[in-house]
């Protein structure tokens, strides 16, 4: 069952502004693999082409704070491979910094506006409540400030855990969440009551849209959002569908999903527009064990879209539909198998960080964004043949 939102903590969020994906971005942060990321080294090579050429479309746009092992990682090679992809490499900065994973969505920063000053908001990470390693992911944010990355940006460290994953928002102070996620106990004792309080307090929101859906098969976060629903402005969703799934629990899954979206309204009080998308089917690893592929993993970065592919027939018509979802942006085809046999896609793999927080690159974001509206060739997309996830 949905309940209906509330507005809570008005008084605080009304200072606060959490900004939609879509909105203009100075930067897109990434993550090089580490040797505690899961890959087996046969899938390292297709995870980091894929992580490149994320970079090179993204550097098209705007900047890439691309976030490296602090030894023996050659920054040479990349930067010539960005180049022969198409991207820019004066606009990635490489930058040294232990981690423990490359799912920078969910323990980086969120990025919120008061009194036109940009903050980082920086929840607690546990490693999505205590599956993985995560000591080096929570202090992420923290020592890129101490690098000055973030210039004079203030970084709000807040004791409550929270992974951007989880949580969507409009930029107009509805957020939309899954509640197997935000309520499950390994992400602390906490109620709706008090979800809605945080959300009001740290990102300014003033609803709150809980589903009841089930994570897909195979996901690790406990249903995040970015892998279910998505906005693509305050009055339209776009959702995975189960149309293509062979596997009835999963289509019935998303079908109840699409009933729970059907009963939800916008801040206008009309019903949101939908988008459903196509499901890639039944994505397995090497011992046929399910992983969570989805197309609503994608990711807007400026002038580009960059859109999950799996090497299925599902891929042409899920790229038309977003494609028509974001008619300005350039869609960008990425091979998203290497990434999901560790059960992320792309938008798990990166963080847009809005204009207005980070210094920008020397032709500033709005110049690049103008730049591409000579809407370049595409990146090269070949995502090869058919490989096994581990």
């Amino acid at each position: 069952m949905v309940r209906t939102p509330k507005r809570r903590a008005e008084a605080a969020s009304a200072r606060r502004r959490w900004p939609a994906e879509w909105e203009t971005q100075t930067a897109v942060l990434l993550c090089w693999p580490r040797a505690t990321s899961g890959f087996q080294e046969a899938e390292r090579s297709g995870v980091e082409r894929t992580l490149l050429t994320m970079a090179s479309a993204i550097s098209r746009q705007e900047r890439v704070l691309f976030l490296v092992p602090p030894a023996g990682f050659a920054t040479a090679p990349r930067a010539l491979e960005v180049t022969r992809l198409g991207g820019d490499p004066r606009r990635i900065d490489w930058i040294p910094l232990p981690a423990n994973d490359l799912w920078v969505r969910d323990y980086g920063p969120l990025v919120v506006f008061e009194g036109g000053a940009g903050r980082l908001v920086d929840f607690r990470f546990n490693g999505w409540g205590g599956k993985y390693p995560h000591a080096d992911d929570d202090q992420v944010t923290s020592r890129l400030s101490e690098q000055g990355t973030w210039g004079p940006a203030v970084v709000e460290s807040c004791p409550e855990v929270l992974e951007g994953g989880s949580i969507e928002t409009d930029g107009r102070g509805t957020v939309i969440t899954t509640r197997r996620c935000l309520l499950n106990p390994n992400r602390g004792s906490r109620d709706e009551d008090g979800i809605e309080a945080l959300l009001g307090q740290r990102l300014g929101a003033r609803r709150v849209l809980w589903l009841d859906t089930e994570a897909l098969p195979g996901d690790d976060t406990d249903a995040h959002i970015d892998t279910l629903v998505r906005f693509a402005s305050p009055q339209v969703l776009i959702h995975q569908g189960g149309v293509g799934h062979p596997d009835l629990p999963v289509r019935q899954a998303l079908e109840s999903l699409s009933r729970e979206l059907a009963g939800l309204k916008n801040e206008d009080g009309a019903p949101y527009r939908r988008i459903e998308l196509p499901s890639p089917g039944r994505v397995t690893d090497s011992e046929d064990r399910p992983l969570p592929a989805t197309y609503a993993n994608f990711l807007v970065a400026n002038d580009a879209l960059l859109i999950p592919q799996y090497g299925v027939a599902s891929d042409a018509p899920a790229q038309a539909l977003l494609s028509q979802a974001f008619p300005d942006r350039h869609p960008y085809p990425m091979d998203a198998r290497p990434l999901i046999a560790q059960y992320g896609s792309l938008h798990c793999a990166s963080l847009q960080i809005p204009a207005g927080v980070v210094p920008e690159s020397p032709d500033g974001p709005a110049a690049i964004v103008e730049e591409q509206r000579s809407r370049t060739p595409p990146l090269p997309h070949d995502p090869g043949s058919r490989r096994t996830p581990k």
